[in-house]
């Protein structure tokens, strides 16, 4: 197989993205990722000394790379990280909606604003910044949506109803996008990482014996995920080669909502 078809299919020569919660994580990684295959990446986070890092580690690569500094719990932050990346960068052809938190509470224990951080930085923020985008990208002839999503949204666990509801309902909506933008040449798809060992999983999973010790009981693969597992099925969709991919969820879980042993 020749290096000209793979560039074909997955080289992202000459395109720029703009990632959410890049500063460390999957999005960190995803960035490096892209800006290998050739993006320019607009690197979003809230902690300036973590974002510079990203960029850091994309320029020492070789790659090109801006901070852009936002707080997405304000739908209007999110309009004007579009509009600053879109000067920045010059258009946007990938959106990686990753920023995400979560607060492990049991439901009554939840309060409002638990209830309203948690939406607005997982949904309210994806939703508003994915529809601020899409009409650079319908100017230009199109672009490709990367909606970070969870297992959760699937499958019910306890103390994370909140991270559920929202992780669901961007799910959701990602049909919808790919539905209604799909004549203007946009794909949308949910990436759905399995249990991955990040800043957000490591203190409240990984470091926790009894919680990991039952996790590693139902994962097939039987190792926990890292975050550059994600990386293959993130350049599938930012890629040409998902040009007929829209409204598909991809689950990077190693076999954990195939099912299990017993």
């Amino acid at each position: 197989m020749s290096n000209s078809f793979l560039e074909r299919l997955f080289s992202l020569q000459g395109k720029t993205a703009l990632i959410t919660g890049a500063s460390s994580g999957i999005g960190r990684a995803v960035a490096v990722a892209f800006a290998q295959a050739g993006a320019v990446i607009g690197v979003h986070g809230r902690d300036e000394a973590r974002m510079a890092e990203t960029c850091t580690t994309i320029r020492d690569a070789g790659g090109q790379a801006v901070a852009l500094p936002a707080d997405l719990r304000n739908a209007a932050d999110a309009r004007t990280l579009a509009d600053q990346a879109h000067v920045q960068l010059g258009r946007i052809d990938i959106l990686v909606n990753n920023a995400g938190m979560n607060r492990r509470k049991p439901i009554v224990e939840v309060s409002d604003d638990d209830y309203e951080t948690i939406m607005d930085v997982n949904l309210r923020s994806a939703f508003m910044l994915s529809k601020a985008v899409h009409p650079y990208m319908k100017e230009q002839g199109g672009g490709k949506i990367i909606n970070v999503a969870s297992m959760t949204s699937t499958w019910g666990l306890g103390q994370v109803s909140v991270y559920g509801m929202s992780k669901s309902a961007l799910a959701q909506v990602t049909k919808v996008m790919a539905v209604e933008w799909a004549p203007d040449n946009i794909q949308v798809n949910n990436l759905v990482p399995g249990f991955i060992r990040t800043p957000l999983t490591e203190a409240g999973l990984w470091q926790d014996e009894q919680r990991s010790a039952w996790l590693m009981q139902r994962i097939p693969a039987d190792r926990p995920g890292e975050v550059d597992d994600l990386i293959g099925a993130a350049l599938l969709m930012a890629s040409p080669a998902s040009a007929y991919m829209t409204g598909a969820s991809i689950a990077v879980d190693g076999g954990f909502l195939a099912g299990g042993n017993w």
